[in-house]
């Protein structure tokens, strides 16, 4: 059947789609770790570090494995179709655009959490490319690409993942407070022409 096949090819493209950015982000996680620290905020200083990372991140991933598991939906044939398209309407888009908004960072991508965010000794303020548009384009594009995934995919990981994403904005939240520490006036600025989620017409 036709649709199975394309089902079969979309969900391997998709899967090797959301290495990208994904090799990018540890990438610069990895280049990150080795900067000058600047400015810290919250528990940053004691938590961003790379054997934190290491042991949050083996069993992160690994719960991820253990429910990759089909969700128990029968969809008819137009359901699935109508699931296929708006999944690929969201999720290969979204992954460009975190691809995009880690990119445009380059060397200024920092790791961060919810506990905490910090900052390089010489960090500038980013306000080009999709930073012209949202202050958040990786977590929104993290965000999109993950409620799509869900229709894709439908595994009991995707809704795992979709729900946490929901979590990026206590993370947005965290580092918005050490850039506005940071940069003061220029943050400010920047934020009432810039929205925090969604674009606006300019």
């Amino acid at each position: 059947m036709l649709l199975n096949t394309f089902e079969y090819w979309e969900r391997r493209i998709g899967a090797a789609a959301a290495l990208v950015p994904l090799i990018a982000i540890f990438v610069g996680l990895g280049r990150g770790l080795r900067r000058p620290a600047g400015r810290v905020t919250g528990e940053a200083g004691k938590l961003l570090q790379l054997p934190v990372y290491i042991l949050i991140g083996i069993p992160y991933f690994g719960f991820c494995v253990l429910l990759w598991r089909p969700l128990r939906l029968v969809l008819s044939t137009p359901a699935r179709i109508v699931a296929l398209i708006l999944g690929t309407l969201l999720y290969f888009p979204g992954l460009a655009l975190a691809l995009w908004g880690r990119l445009t960072l380059g060397n200024m991508y920092n790791v961060s959490s919810g506990f905490g965010v910090q900052l390089y000794a010489d960090h500038q303020l980013i306000a080009c490319g999709p930073y012209a548009f949202v202050r958040h384009p990786i977590y929104l594009g993290i965000q999109i690409a993950a409620l799509g995934g869900l229709f894709i995919y439908r595994t009991w990981t995707l809704v795992f993942l979709a729900l946490n994403s929901l979590g990026l904005t206590v993370r947005a939240h965290r580092e918005e407070q050490a850039l506005a520490a940071e940069f003061g006036e220029q943050w400010r600025e920047y934020c009432q022409h810039v929205p925090a989620w969604i674009p606006r017409r300019s």
